[in-house]
């Protein structure tokens, strides 16, 4: 049966639909603002005449950015920073909060292995003590000093603990009838039921990789190792060692302001293309990793 749709509830959705419409479009405005400064003319953005639409379009904070051989080496470096981080994180999030989502009476110790856990979500080390470490270690100057002090995310250990623990126990106890080990029932049973909030965590991990400069920062002193926000973030327009006067011009086209909208656009868009991916995953992800049935 077709329900009737009355007047009210028809103005009802149209309202709804517009301040929908009105807050995504306040999102999508700086963003757009953004990407218009980015290809705007520098005596345009100067005079703040640039809103959403780029005044006098030119690519050259574009070409200044990637027409850099250290552009590409940086990029390649994020790159391998999120693959290697990636790989490592879920890793040890998944063996961390596995046996900590098991009763006490199964797993001894699981009380202080929580507590300890609460309090280094509460407490850090440091930056100076926890640079001694890396630096003790031999790992500056290299990428698994950007990757191994984060190794285990707290938070996300909480969210995935909790995700297991809404697993039914009846599946665990029909995969130990059937013979299978606590290594097969964590990965055919556990994994896939999980999966929405593995994924939210994945992204989680993907994000706080790609888009960290500081750590760079710290344990890097070879700007030639810097991933791509650390060297996107020190990169600077200097025309005074400048002499070519195709290059003098082009680089009298850009304000910092461009330079800087040109480096938040190509930063985010390797984001925007594993979002769309993720999203439907995201929200279910959070709700069932973050609340205990």
């Amino acid at each position: 049966m077709i329900e009737k749709r009355t007047f009210g509830g028809i103005v009802a959705d149209i309202i709804i639909w517009i301040i929908v419409g009105a807050l995504a479009l306040s999102c999508l405005m700086p963003l757009m603002n953004i990407v218009a400064i980015s290809l705007s003319d520098n005596a345009a953005v100067s005079a703040n005449l640039v809103n959403i639409f780029p005044i006098g379009f030119n690519i050259s904070s574009y070409q200044e950015i990637m027409g850099d051989k250290q552009f590409w080496r940086s990029f390649g470096i994020s790159v391998l920073r999120v693959v290697l981080g990636l790989s490592v994180n879920i890793t040890l999030l998944v063996l961390t909060a596995y046996p900590l989502s098991k009763s006490p009476k199964f797993f001894t110790g699981q009380k202080v292995y929580m507590s300890l856990i609460l309090f280094a979500m509460l407490f850090s080390g440091g930056l100076i003590p926890t640079f001694m470490v890396v630096n003790s270690l031999k790992l500056t100057n290299t990428i698994w000093a950007l990757i191994l002090p984060g190794a285990v995310p707290l938070g996300n250990v909480i969210l995935l603990m909790n995700a297991f623990r809404g697993v039914p126990k009846s599946l665990e106890e029909a995969a130990m009838i059937d013979g299978g080990s606590q290594w097969v029932i964590l990965l055919k049973v556990f994994l896939p039921v999980v999966k929405p909030t593995l994924a939210a965590v994945t992204l989680f991990t993907i994000v706080g990789h790609w888009n960290d400069y500081f750590s760079a920062l710290v344990y890097i002193t070879d700007t030639a190792n810097y991933p791509l926000q650390t060297y996107i973030q020190q990169l600077n327009v200097d025309i005074t060692e400048v002499t070519d006067p195709d290059k003098l011009e082009q680089l009298a086209r850009i304000s910092s302001r461009t330079l800087n909208s040109a480096k938040i656009v190509v930063s985010t868009i390797p984001l925007l293309m594993i979002y769309p991916f993720m999203q439907k995953y995201f929200v279910s992800g959070i709700v069932v990793g973050s609340v205990k049935e």
